[in-house]
């Protein structure tokens, strides 16, 4: 059945976007499409998503007779994969369709457990033929997980120890390895696809999944107890600013702002700690774009999903085993500004093509967007400081500051809270140099109320009183915001 994806015998051988609430990027004067100002106990989050039976933050304990079963299924699914791996014309496998694969596994594995008198049960088969195709055509036990929607992050802590991501809660999965050499096998799978290798004289290795998910690894010797993996997982359907707002992660009022700050071209960087949602937030930024601009995109790895016409992607690109061949973000955008960008989105700021980005922002190349790791607005601008000082430029503090000031006009600060909730926790402008020192002044932030008995954080988005820096920019370019967007909220 299906002999054409089955290896020849051998001779001596016998047998077998939007913000929709916002009238055309316009609110006028005290009319807002929002909801009356929130109270001190706002609602906390949309009902959780209903969990993966693949994975589960705890696993009751086997008894004997069970864990004895599970180990023989395990063997028996190693045979197995050492009996396709003989008997599958391995050459032909990117020929063969789904449902073909499909019925020779099955075929193959029937065979297999008929030979050796194995009986299981139809849903332990379907069970078995599944993880055997897993292996064959895709990561083995990452399958189930890189399918299921509702996790974000997959960490791998060796063979035995699997981690996910879901709501921003870290749950153990039952999900395992049979060894290191099986977590290996699958990791070199995933880097020769995208011919890069990964072994004790290159223990680690980047990558992106052919679905876009992001991949890391290190192998021993560097990682002690096992290989580790990290896959931050490609989302795609992208999140609009309707439906950041309907989650809680800021509100309408500070949505409206964000929109007439991206029209009016201020120059914003997006700040917050790992996965705190600083991609999620450029990609609704991004969104209230006018679609007549030229935009160019800047990554490590691809994951912004830019809805306008007109948009240029461009990666950088790693050595090779032989260490040739590396392209920089900053290789990307010196070429991007010969480009005739109206637009410029760096994907993440976090080397020496700052000095690139912040003279493009300062040279006519207004509304350009990136994201930096810091823990606060301040805390950004020090890390732009310190990323131009390591780039090996000889320049004053206070020249460095003066650039970053005239550069940058606006600071968002994303973060994840302890109970796994992202929020815009603060909006900053930048509005030039006292002195020395960079003057900033905070617009909106979050404000944390309480714990709910749940776990749940309880807060409120509110203004701090501060008139914009840039009100007077936002009315000549059309978006004359009420004053009463910028008056913080009582009690």
């Amino acid at each position: 059945m299906f002999s054409r994806y089955k290896k020849p015998a051998k001779p001596q051988e016998k047998g077998p976007r939007e913000l929709a609430t916002i009238d055309s990027g316009r609110i006028e004067e005290g009319i807002i499409s929002s909801p009356p100002k929130q109270s001190a106990t706002p609602k906390v989050s949309a009902p959780e998503p209903a969990k993966s039976p693949t994975s589960t933050p705890a696993t009751p304990a086997l008894s004997d007779k069970e864990r004895k079963r599970k180990e023989r299924l395990s063997e028996i699914k190693t045979e197995l994969h050492k009996e396709l791996l003989d008997n599958l014309n391995l050459g032909a496998l990117d020929a063969a369709t789904e449902k073909d694969l499909r019925a020779e596994i099955t075929d193959i594995s029937s065979e297999f457990l008929t030979t050796r008198d194995v009986v299981l049960t139809r849903d332990e088969r379907l069970i078995l033929n599944q993880e055997l195709y897993d292996e064959v055509k895709g990561l083995g036990p990452l399958e189930p997980l890189l399918k299921d929607e509702t996790v974000n992050d997959i960490l791998v802590n060796g063979p035995q120890q699997i981690f996910i991501e879901r709501d921003g809660k870290l749950e153990l999965t039952d999900v395992t390895f049979k060894d290191e050499r099986h977590l290996l096998r699958i990791i070199d799978k995933i880097v020769s696809a995208v011919g890069r290798r990964v072994d004790e004289q290159n223990p680690h290795v980047d990558a992106r999944l052919a679905d876009g998910s992001r991949f890391n690894a290190m192998v021993p010797p560097i990682a002690v107890d096992g290989s580790l993996v990290s896959i931050r997982k490609f989302k795609k359907d992208k999140l609009g600013i309707n439906e950041l707002v309907n989650f809680g992660a800021f509100s309408e009022e500070m949505a409206a702002y964000l929109q007439a700050a991206v029209a009016t071209r201020l120059n914003i960087i997006v700040s917050g700690g790992t996965g705190s949602g600083k991609t999620t937030t450029l990609n609704a930024l991004s969104s209230f774009i006018d679609d007549s601009e030229r935009i160019l995109t800047i990554e490590d790895t691809a994951e912004l999903q830019l809805q306008q016409t007109h948009v240029g992607r461009m990666e950088s690109r790693p050595a090779n085993v032989e260490g040739k061949g590396a392209v920089s973000q900053r290789d990307c955008l010196k070429n991007a500004l010969r480009m005739r960008p109206d637009r410029i989105i760096v994907g993440e700021t976090r080397g020496e093509e700052v000095i690139d980005m912040l003279q493009a922002m300062n040279t006519g190349h207004d509304g350009s967007m990136t994201t930096i790791h810091a823990n606060s607005a301040r805390d950004a601008v020090s890390r732009l400081e310190n990323m131009v000082s390591m780039a090996g430029i000889e320049m004053p503090i206070k020249a460095i500051r003066s650039q970053i000031a005239s550069a940058v006009n606006l600071m968002v600060q994303a973060s994840r809270l302890q109970d796994g909730s992202r929020r815009m926790v603060s909006i900053t402008e930048i509005t030039g140099m006292e002195g020395e020192v960079i003057s900033m002044q905070e617009v909106f932030r979050y404000e944390r109320l309480g714990l709910a008995p749940d776990g749940k954080i309880i807060g409120r988005f509110n203004a701090t009183g501060v008139r914009s820096h840039y009100a007077e920019r936002f009315r000549q370019w059309g978006y004359d915001l009420p004053a009463s967007i910028y008056e913080p909220w009582s009690d």
